[in-house]
């Protein structure tokens, strides 16, 4: 019996295969289950309808994503934090802080298709790149850069007094 499989099964095919397989497997636990469809003439009319119209959105999403990808790719974000006097970030930065810090320069993705490259969090100031996922298997590489924010410790400040101290004794 021919079926068009709704999801992918282990062993036997991926969602939108069309598969042979013994009646009683299908009858009796894949089109039961919800997994599968028999494949009559009509249901792979259909079927081929569907493919070609996702076909077509999907080459739009695609293109929109590439798109995307090249957008980030281009672009170098800063990220502020509230740095202490050595160069060192008071908590850290993540993946929450870069995907706002592209907010602000016009681009929106979500945090989750966000990951720094090398690690989870940033704990000190300097240049790093994250891979931003844009769709399925397109992937972009953002570079940020963590920057002192206003509220942070001036670093010249620090040093000035420890200059300073040993002059005084």
């Amino acid at each position: 019996m021919e079926i068009i499989l709704k999801q992918d099964v282990k062993n036997l095919g991926f969602k939108d295969d069309i598969v042979k397989v013994k009646d009683g497997y299908a009858a009796n636990y894949l089109i039961p289950q919800g997994m599968a469809i028999m494949a009559t003439p009509t249901a792979k009319k259909i079927h081929a309808e569907n493919l070609r119209q996702r076909a077509h959105k999907e080459a739009k999403v695609r293109s929109d994503a590439e798109a995307l990808a090249a957008k980030i790719a281009a672009v170098t974000v800063k990220v502020p934090a509230k740095v202490s006097s050595k160069g060192k970030v008071f908590g850290s930065v993540n993946n929450i802080q870069v995907a706002e810090a592209l907010a602000v320069a016009g681009i929106e993705v979500d945090r989750k298709n966000v990951e720094i490259v090398g690690a989870d969090v940033v704990k000190a100031t300097g240049a790093y790149e994250a891979v931003v996922k844009c769709y399925k298997d397109i992937k972009a590489t953002l570079k940020f850069e963590v920057v002192p924010s206003e509220d942070s410790e001036p670093q010249e400040a620090e040093a000035a007094p420890a200059a300073e101290a040993p002059a005084a004794e």
